[in-house]
């Protein structure tokens, strides 16, 4: 398979295929009895012997790393026993996102099942409010919970960077135990705490360190059932029945939080959405309704991602996150399925207040394109005070489809900037805004009163008039560091296939390679040298539908006919058929996903274009 990248016309990437050891593929083929190109995809990613593609493709529980292993788990552990023991109250501050609420779920049912049932636990939970308090811990949220008799708090998917927040706590007379997966401060460190559970931090031997945060907060209730276990019965029930309960919750947070699925992730995620199939809890049961998803069988990452994920992130966004966690929590078939609906109707109002304002960034892209019509190698930083600081990080995400460029997207209230990034490959956007942030003279102030993420995502706030300085601060760090191999990138294709290739078995070994996302790409295939047999067709005049076939197989008298669909997220595909002249009887080369088609009516197999060409 050739690995040589192959010209485009100007401004559009050169396509290339990702190499792989030959000798390494041979050896995955004869073991496995799998098809050439998936052992490609295998070994171009790092899968290279046999023992670890079985591990890719049957993930088990026994995959799972000892949680034990985490820096500070055991003091964790001891605290929150203690706790539980003596009858303490327990607060558990949380975030408003999938990861935060589930994280909480989590945590929470975990401490009251290792309770005395004449003692149960006393152990609540607070979720902040985006707009009211924003991400964090609050002093004031602190300072009533010590008020409430809180003697222990334990954060979930926040409170890395929680110095002042800590401090608060111990002068409340609060232990405190940081659970997080954002990156610890590079130059202060942790903040003061009794334990800080993050496989982020310096000096932890966990030897995964891409969890999110509902992950930490499962590795911390997975050591308090661990050792509130005594015999081998209580270990085995665990195992088989507790702990894959868990990791419904947690595969979700995984997909929605954009984490690598490579490593322990791909684990967690595999194992969780076999798990997601026809539960049994109230809530989950009645959200996977309202999302359309089926209850007969596990739904794929991309349904987690696309159709239960925003409607859990729904509640944070628009409303109230909390009832996120009592969604998951209920056991009342009524009141779970009223508040699915409530979010279901949040989500809708999501979506049209994100429309609105995509209107708006539409019309402020317009005049950064530069007379190529490309945009500039630097970071697109977007503002309007009408904007909801709900749905900034979706914004983000959507201006980075369109430019592919790392994009920040803020609104502004009582002269106070609230921003969110999304970033690309290749750029650090928590490196970028740490940078800007400091002082370049003695004379100056911080940029942000707050910040904080990782390489692809950040939020934070600061004092509006700071805008210029962002900008140009942006403008100037971006310069050295977006290069032309980060901002256009060749298009990389996992194979080369024939359409013959793409059979039934094929597809179904494709499957096996799931789930897709983030460190675990959907792979994208080349054919090249295929015909348009029949005119282009155009589906609500913004996606098309071609018909191709091999004209070698339909010369020898072999019908090898299969549809691509394009569909218009973040290609004008109307107007790249026009300007390369489709029509029938043009010869193509296609890069694309391959699908299984949606209507049982007319099963089989098709192509989800990812860019095409003239042969």
């Amino acid at each position: 398979m050739s690995t040589a990248p192959v010209g485009l016309p100007a401004g559009l990437p050169a396509w290339t295929t990702r190499p792989a050891d030959e000798t390494a593929v041979k050896t995955l083929v004869e073991a496995l009895g799998c098809p050439q190109a998936i052992a490609h995809v295998l070994v171009s990613r790092g899968i290279s012997d046999t023992a670890a593609a079985q591990t890719f493709f049957t993930p088990s529980l026994d995959d799972l790393l000892d949680p034990m292993l985490m820096l500070g788990m055991e003091i964790a552990v001891a605290r929150i026993q203690h706790a539980v023991r003596s009858s303490e109250p327990i607060l558990i501050y949380g975030d408003y996102d999938v990861d935060g609420t589930t994280a909480t779920v989590l945590l929470k049912t975990a401490i009251e099942r290792i309770a005395p049932k004449e003692t149960p636990a006393i152990v609540t939970y607070h979720v902040p409010h985006r707009i009211r308090e924003g991400y964090g811990m609050q002093n004031g949220v602190l300072g009533q919970a010590a008020a409430s008799g809180i003697r222990l708090v334990i954060s979930v998917d926040t409170g890395i960077r929680a110095f002042a927040a800590a401090e608060e706590a111990k002068a409340l007379g609060m232990d405190l135990i940081v659970t997080d997966h954002h990156l610890p401060d590079g130059v202060i460190g942790i903040p003061e705490a009794v334990a800080v559970l993050n496989p982020a931090q310096q000096n932890c031997p966990y030897p995964f360190k891409h969890l999110c945060g509902a992950a930490v907060a499962f590795k911390l209730a997975h050591a308090l059932l661990l050792a509130a276990t005594e015999t081998e019965e209580q270990r085995t029930k665990l195992k088989r029945s507790l702990i894959p309960s868990f990791l419904k919750l947690v595969a979700i947070a995984t997909i929605a939080d954009s984490v690598p699925l490579e490593g322990e992730n791909r684990v967690i995620a595999a194992l969780g959405l076999k798990e997601l199939r026809n539960p049994v809890q109230p809530g989950l049961r009645a959200l996977m309704q309202v999302a359309q998803i089926p209850i007969n069988r596990p739904p794929t990452a991309t349904e987690v991602g696309f159709r239960l994920a925003p409607r859990i992130n729904a509640a944070g966004r628009m409303d109230i996150a909390g009832d996120v966690v009592e969604l998951f929590l209920t056991k009342d078939p009524a009141r779970a399925n009223d508040l699915a609906e409530k979010l279901d109707r949040l989500n809708d109002e999501r979506r049209a207040t994100e429309a609105k304002a995509l209107e708006a960034i539409e019309a402020q892209l317009a005049p950064l394109r530069d007379s190529l019509g490309d945009y500039l190698a630097e970071c697109i930083i977007l503002d309007d005070p009408e904007w909801h600081r709900g749905v900034l990080g979706i914004l983000a995400s959507r201006v980075v489809d369109r430019t592919g460029r790392p994009a920040i997207v803020m609104t502004h209230e009582d002269g106070h900037a609230h921003g969110s990034g999304r970033s690309i490959a290749g750029f650090h956007l928590l490196d970028a805004i740490s940078a800007v942030h400091e002082p370049l003279t003695s004379s100056d102030a911080p940029l942000f009163s707050r910040f904080g993420g990782h390489a692809h995502a950040v939020g934070f706030s600061m004092p509006s008039d700071h805008m210029p300085l962002l900008r140009e601060r942006m403008q100037r760090y971006g310069a050295t560091r977006l290069t032309g191999e980060i901002t256009a990138p060749p298009l990389e294709c996992d194979a080369e296939l024939l359409l013959s290739d793409l059979t039934q078995s094929f597809y179904d070994w494709l499957m096996r390679c799931e789930p897709f996302g983030i460190g675990n790409r959907e792979p994208v295939f080349l054919t090249r040298n295929l015909t348009l047999s029949e005119p282009v067709r155009f589906i609500k005049e913004k996606h098309i539908c071609l018909q191709l076939q091999s004209p070698s197989l339909q010369s020898s008298g072999t019908t090898n006919r299969i549809s691509a669909l394009g569909w218009s997220r973040t290609i004008d595909w109307p107007a790249r058929c026009a300007e390369i002249g489709l029509d029938t009887g043009s010869q193509l080369d296609v890069v694309y996903r391959l699908k299984a088609k949606t209507n049982p009516q007319f099963p089989g197999l098709e192509l989800e274009l990812v860019a095409l060409r003239p042969a």
